[in-house]
C-alpha cells in the first residue's frame, strides 16, 4: 500500500497546545467500526459504552523526564540529549543534538556537574550509548533536571508535568506518553470497575520509533523500532477471560494493542510474559485479541493512522477523520478521543 493512502490535511490550529482543564471532558468521537456510523459525545460517556464482562486494558507506563539540556566539558557548547532506552545500569541510548560535536569521549555536564554523561558509542540512526555518573537515585536526579519530552508539534511549556502522565502511571521507562489514558481520571476508572468491567494493567515502554515519520513509499517496507513489554498473571487472566466468556477486550491506545498483539498466540490465549515487540500493524492484519480501541487523533502518514485503519478499514477512518476536522475537534497527544467500537460477535477482517 502507498503510504499517500493515509494522508490528509489538518488545520494547524487544531493541534492542541494544551491539555484540558478536566481530563475526562475532551470530546469523543464513537466509531463503529463496521457500519462506519459516528456518534460526537465527551469522554466520560465512555463508561456507557463499556458492558459488564469486558475487559479494558491500560498501559501503566510512566514517562521519564526525558530531555536533557546541559554543556559539553571544555568547550561549554550547548547540547541536548533525549533519553530512549535504558540499555544496562547507568548506560542509556540516547538522541543528541548537536550530534556531531558528540564523538565517543566527549563529556557532558548537566545542572553544574549534579549529572555527568561519557558519550560511549555511535549506534544505529546516530543514536549515542551515553553513561551517566551522579549521586544518589538516578531517577530523582531526572526528575530535577530533565523535562517531559514533548512532541515537536506542542510548542506550549507546559506547566504541571503529571499532566504528560496517565493516572495511573507507576512503571517509569517511557520517551512518550500513551497519550490515549490521558482523559481517564481515577473517578471514571472506578465507575468502570462499579460497572463490572474488568481493568487489565500492561506495561509498554513508549519509544520514539513508533511516531516516527514513514519514510518509504510502500508501507510495507516500513521497519518498526522495537519496544518493551510486560504482561503479569492478573492482566493475562482477565484478558483471556473476557474472550472466552465472548465480551470484549478493549485496549486504550495503540501501545496497549500492539502490547497484547504481540503477546498472544495464534488462537488469542495471552500467557504472562515480557519481551519485545516491533510489531507492525496495517490493513489486512487479523487481529487476535483486541475488539475495541480508545486511541487519540493521529498524525498524516503515522503508523498509528495504519494501526487504527486495519481495525476500523482505511474509508472509515479517512471519513471518521475528515468529519473530525469539520466539527473542530482538538488533535494529537493533548487533543480528543476516539472510540472504535463493535461486537465481537460480527468480527470480520478489514483489507484495503
Amino acid at each position: 500500500m502507498d503510504v499517500k493512502e493515509f494522508d490528509y490535511e489538518l488545520p494547524e490550529e487544531l493541534i492542541a497546545q494544551d491539555p484540558i482543564e478536566h481530563r475526562d471532558e475532551s470530546r469523543l468521537m464513537v466509531l463503529d467500526k463496521e457500519s462506519g456510523e459516528i456518534q460526537h459525545k465527551i469522554f466520560r460517556d465512555i463508561l456507557e459504552e463499556l458492558e459488564p464482562g469486558d475487559c479494558l486494558v491500560i498501559n501503566n507506563t510512566r514517562v521519564l523526564p526525558a530531555r536533557l539540556y546541559g554543556v559539553r566539558e571544555g568547550t561549554g557548547g550547548r547540547i541536548e540529549v533525549l533519553l530512549l532506552k535504558r540499555r544496562e545500569n547507568d548506560i542509556w541510548e540516547t538522541l543528541v543534538r548537536p550530534g556531531k560535536k558528540c564523538r565517543p569521549g566527549t563529556v557532558l555536564n548537566f545542572g553544574d556537574g549534579k549529572l555527568m554523561g561519557t558519550v560511549l558509542d555511535v549506534v544505529e540512526e546516530g543514536n549515542r550509548l551515553i553513561r551517566f555518573s551522579y549521586e544518589g537515585v538516578f531517577e530523582a536526579v531526572l526528575d530535577e533536571l530533565g523535562q517531559m519530552p514533548l512532541p515537536p508539534y506542542i510548542t506550549h511549556e507546559l506547566k504541571d508535568k503529571e499532566r504528560y502522565q496517565t493516572v495511573y502511571a507507576r512503571n517509569e521507562g517511557s520517551a512518550a506518553a500513551p497519550t490515549a489514558g490521558l482523559h481517564f481520571t481515577k473517578e471514571l476508572l472506578q465507575k468502570i470497575r462499579d460497572k463490572g468491567v474488568d481493568i487489565a494493567e500492561i506495561t509498554l515502554h513508549v519509544g520514539l520509533g513508533t511516531f516516527r515519520p514513514v519514510k518509504v513509499d510502500r508501507i510495507e517496507d516500513h521497519h518498526m523500532h522495537s519496544e518493551f513489554y510486560m504482561i503479569d498473571e492478573d492482566a493475562a487472566e482477565k484478558i483471556n477471560r473476557a474472550k472466552e466468556t465472548g465480551h470484549r477486550v478493549i485496549c486504550t491506545g495503540t501501545t496497549s494493542c500492539r502490547t497484547v498483539e504481540s503477546a498472544a498466540d495464534e488462537n488469542g490465549h495471552i500467557d504472562p510474559k515480557s519481551g519485545w515487540t516491533d510489531i507492525f500493524i496495517y490493513p489486512g492484519y487479523r487481529f487476535k485479541v483486541l475488539d475495541c480501541l480508545i486511541t487519540n487523533f493521529h498524525l498524516p502518514q503515522s503508523t498509528l493512522v495504519m494501526l487504527v485503519s486495519a481495525l476500523a478499514g482505511k474509508d472509515h477512518i479517512m471519513h471518521a477523520y475528515q468529519e473530525a476536522i469539520k466539527e473542530r475537534y482538538r488533535f494529537f497527544s493533548f487533543g480528543d478521543a476516539m472510540f472504535i467500537t463493535g461486537n465481537p460477535k460480527k468480527m470480520k477482517e478489514f483489507g484495503e
